[in-house]
């Protein structure tokens, strides 16, 4: 029975750390700058964001209370929301 707990906590860790690597992916930059400069502009500054984050937590050893992964979060969706932006604009012309 022990070891059967164990298995089944050690699959769960390890759903845990790919959830967390999934999450933790930087925000793309899909947008045209060519058609969208200021959208494809403020995606560029997320991304940058995103990575301070990622040196702040680096440098704090990760002790930021959870504060800095979800500002992460925060600005991958942010990322999504410019790139929908762009998507509707393309299509609303």
């Amino acid at each position: 029975m022990k070891k059967h707990s164990f298995y089944l906590v050690a699959v769960l860790v390890m759903c845990l750390l790919l959830i967390g690597v999934t999450l933790a992916q930087r925000p793309e930059t899909d947008i045209d700058p060519a058609k969208h400069p200021n959208l494809a502009e403020a995606q560029h500054h997320i991304v940058q964001a995103f990575e301070k984050i990622d040196e702040a937590q680096k440098a704090n050893k990760d002790q930021l209370g959870g504060h800095a992964e979800k500002a992460k979060q925060l600005l991958d969706q942010a990322s999504r929301e410019l790139k929908e932006a762009a998507e509707f604009a393309n299509h609303d012309k």
